[in-house]
């Protein structure tokens, strides 16, 4: 399959790269419309209780989404009539269910508006709406207004997605091309990659565009998925054009030497990104939206980068790879010419981990574990405004409302439905519940009961799932449904703790299965598995201990929530093990060749980790640019999973590849490579080799 799809490349260069331009087209131009049909609800579970309750409500009840606007003024009283006459052009507006009366706060510095509309607008007329609410209120003079919530957090979620994408691009190629010239010596072979980084983020945008027409796109996929495609699509070009380079000193044309790479480096690509892809649609086993539409997005990312890599690629390098100078013996990183063979600083640390695998593996190990402990306290919720930066819409709102107001007034609440049929005293006992700020209800004309209680704390924070569960506790048989952002949380929650370990079964298989298809070897996937699992853990711990803790979080514009975002931690554990498994092949290729070779293990540790160990430290250097110009963003999902995905990189790329897997292959000798002869001969018929 290799072979072939090189010889269309060196055969059909420009139809290849024609294809790939139209792609590229079709990618920033039909693609780039994703960003205007964006969701920002992440933590519905399907078939949960509190989805259920949910659509009961919209059932029951004749109101659809709302907003909130909040005016501040130390002159509230002088503003009275400009803020009736505003409430009163915005109670005409079509679509406009309600406009209570607004609550003015204690110190009469502040009055927050409720805004409810109709129930069955569409998604366009509901966003358009929320606009018109926003435009009327913020032309009220002499005050300061917020207007946000429902629809209009959506847009302004989105809007903050697509500026933080842009600012993240912006940052990054410019600098991965520095990078690559320096790398390179030449800005030919570094231009290639950063044609094959564009390409995976124009397919990053297709593959999210087509999955927005089937299925709802979380806000957080464009960041996630546009930062996977510019890493791998770096990752792999990288990959191949070091060993295009390598080839190129020996082959006889430019054709034989895109060939002989395809034929090698193609077969790391190939399986690295099946490896991402296998890591990324472990998401797909969770019945929640998000996690599956990232899970498949982030997938079809890694398959299109991977696409690019061993066809635009090799088509590039036929056309243009003639003028690339092969790789010199005497030339090391950075392209200063050096009379020591390449690669003798990784040689160096293989040797070093080789003479003692027993310190190395019980230094590094113990101390990827204590960077590591604080995810053991980890905890998740969905967050609230304080995820956005000080200055955006729905930040101001959320500040002047616990500026003004007492702990619970605007949240969300948790509502109770209490159908016909429950006991008498139904209500009252749940009314009776600690942590309750204020209760709220209304019956229907069937008997049903709404009861909305606000929370004290946050919107789902302790309390507030406490009170999800302890209501759930007191109903007993009794026909009580619970719902609301807490209750969404809690069967969130249970969803992880029921789905986790079936994806954590199906990614461990698929990885171990496509290393033995790789290796021939049944030890080497257990042995990398476990390494993965160091690194993974340390870069977690450290996200905790800044994100949740509030060490040094004020350093990336951020704050300690108490929490990571409900986003984070599945979408860093997914995408860092793909990518630790990207490093990993990179470095058992080499040495399996070595091994094939000379049959000798030693010598295929050191030589492997010489001849990689450049390749996959600028990989790891690209890589981190592009997940750390994320960081320069706002929004706080956003910089978790930034920070998390540059550590593990980095982690993992260093200490655990440079220094644990040396030793711990020091320690399993030749038995590295081994299998049962079955397997060796399965491995033998089906196998993917060059």
């Amino acid at each position: 399959m290799l072979s072939a799809l090189a010889r269309v490349a060196t055969r059909r260069p420009l139809t290849v790269i024609l294809i790939w331009l139209l792609l590229l087209v079709a990618g920033f131009g039909l693609g780039t419309r994703v960003f205007g049909d964006l969701e920002g609800s992440v933590e519905v579970v399907e078939g949960s209780e509190s989805q259920r309750t949910e659509e009961l409500l919209d059932k029951l009840s004749t109101e659809g989404a709302s907003i909130q606007a909040i005016v501040e003024s130390g002159d509230l009283a002088g503003l009275r009539s400009e803020i009736r006459e505003a409430t009163a052009d915005v109670r005409e507006l079509a679509g406009i269910a309600d406009v209570p009366e607004g609550m003015p706060s204690e110190d009469g510095e502040a009055l927050l508006i409720p805004v409810e509309f109709v129930q069955g607008l569409a998604d366009d007329d509901e966003e358009g709406l929320a606009e018109e609410v926003a435009e009327r209120f913020h032309a009220i003079d002499g005050a300061t207004v917020h207007v946000s919530g429902g629809p209009l957090l959506g847009v302004q979620l989105g809007g903050q997605a697509q500026e933080d994408v842009a600012s993240a691009e912006i940052i990054s190629l410019p600098v991965v091309l520095i990078v690559l010239l320096l790398i390179f010596g030449g800005l030919r072979a570094a231009a290639l990659p950063l044609v094959v980084t564009i390409s995976g983020v124009a397919g990053a945008f297709l593959a999210l565009y087509g999955f927005s027409l089937v299925t709802d796109v979380s806000v957080y996929a464009v960041q996630v998925t546009t930062m996977l495609g510019l890493g791998l699509a770096v990752d792999y070009a990288l990959l191949m054009v070091v060993r295009f380079r390598e080839e190129r000193a020996s082959a006889g044309s430019v054709a034989e030497a895109v060939e002989r790479t395809v034929a090698r480096a193609g077969r790391t690509v190939l399986f690295s990104g099946l490896t991402v892809a296998v890591c990324l649609t472990g998401l797909m086993v969770f019945p929640n939206l998000f996690l599956r539409s990232m899970g498949l997005a982030a997938a079809a990312v890694v398959v299109v980068d991977m696409l690019a890599a061993v066809t635009l690629l090799p088509a590039l390098l036929t056309k243009f790879g003639g003028k690339i100078a092969p790789a010199s013996p005497r030339r090391r990183l950075f392209g200063r010419a050096s009379e020591r063979e390449p690669g003798q600083v990784f040689a160096r640390l293989a040797r070093f981990s080789a003479r003692r695998p027993v310190a190395v593996t019980v230094a590094v190990a113990v101390g990827l574990v204590l960077l590591a402990l604080p995810a053991t306290q980890m905890t998740m919720n969905l967050g609230d405004a304080r995820q956005l930066k000080q200055g955006t819409e729905a930040r101001e709102l959320y500040d002047a409302v616990r500026a003004h107001y007492p702990e619970g007034t605007g949240l969300d609440p948790v509502s109770v439905v209490i159908m016909p049929g429950a006991e008498p005293d139904c209500e009252r006992r749940i009314r009776a519940l600690p942590g309750i700020a204020r209760a709220e209800s209304v019956k229907t004309g069937d008997g049903t009961t709404l009861l909305d209680l606000y929370p004290k704390g946050t919107v789902d924070g302790a309390q507030a799932t406490g009170l999800v569960e302890q209501i759930r506790d007191l109903r007993g048989a009794e026909p009580v449904h619970v719902t609301g952002n807490a209750a969404h949380m809690v069967d969130f929650r249970a969803m992880l703790a029921e789905r986790a370990p079936w994806a954590i079964v199906i990614v461990l298989v698929g990885i171990f299965a496509l290393l033995f298809a790789f290796t021939g070897s049944l030890l080497i996937p257990v042995r990398t598995i476990l390494t993965t699992l160091l690194s993974l853990g340390a870069a977690l711990g450290v996200v905790t201990w800044v994100f949740q803790d509030g060490h040094l979080a004020g350093w990336l514009g951020a704050e300690g929530l108490g929490a990571l975002s409900l986003t984070a931690p599945p979408l860093i554990i997914a995408i860092a093990f793909g990518l630790a498994m990207d490093y990993e092949l990179f470095i058992l290729a080499r040495m399996r060749e070595e091994w094939l070779r000379s049959g000798d293990h030693r010598a295929a540790v050191v030589t492997g980790l010489r001849q990689s160990g450049r390749v996959v430290t600028c990989a790891a250097v690209l890589l981190a640019i592009v997940f750390g110009a994320f960081m320069t963003g706002s929004f706080s999902p956003i910089l978790q999973i930034g920070l998390g995905l540059t550590l593990a990189v980095l982690i993992d790329a260093t200490v655990v590849r440079m220094l644990l897997v040396p030793a711990t292959m020091t320690l399993l000798g030749g038995r590295a490579w081994w299998a049962p002869r079955r397997l060796r001969r399965l491995h033998d018929r089906f196998g993917l080799k060059e």
